[in-house]
């Protein structure tokens, strides 16, 4: 009887242990990005995905460069349930942004925000490039400041569309 009871507890442990490292993680703010296409999307519509949200500018360098790994990556998931959103921000004109997402044949959806809103709900982003990494739950995995390590990125990324939503 003791042993079952301690087996129970054990259990139970494991499971507030479990349930407590994973809610830590932040959920990913609700806020509605708009397309180059002038499509709305609520975030919490995306739940059930994995999803990378990349807050860039076509003026700077560093998101300029990384963009053909961002490429790569939405490619290689996307078939997978990731879901890429590029975030242009507020002081990128529209007219810079679309001419280099036609240009370059940009895959996945590309965002304007054109009053800061996207920026702010996200811990109020102001530096390029800024990346969010969101599981199927709609937390927020891991934010990159700067342009990843995309091995390790891709290594988590692996883990993160095997995991049911």
């Amino acid at each position: 009887m003791k042993l079952r009871i301690l087996a129970v507890l054990a259990a139970a442990a494991l499971i507030a242990a479990g349930l407590f490292v994973y809610t830590d993680k932040p959920l990913a703010p609700g806020v509605t990005l708009t397309t180059l296409q002038g499509e709305r999307i609520d975030t919490a519509a995306l739940r059930g995905k994995v999803v990378l949200i990349n807050f860039w500018a076509t003026t700077c360098t560093t998101c300029i460069a990384e963009m053909p790994m961002l490429i790569e990556t939405h490619k290689k998931f996307a078939a997978r349930g990731l879901e890429t959103v590029a975030v242009a921000m507020d002081y990128d004109p529209e007219d810079q942004v679309r001419a280099y997402a036609e240009r370059n044949a940009l895959p996945f959806r590309v965002a304007l925000d054109a009053d800061g809103a996207v920026a702010r709900g996200f811990e109020g982003v102001r530096l390029t490039p800024t990346t969010f990494l969101i599981d199927r739950r709609g937390h927020i995995v891991h934010k990159y400041l700067g342009a990843p390590d995309f091995d390790a990125l891709h290594a988590l990324l692996e883990k993160l569309v095997e995991e049911p939503a």
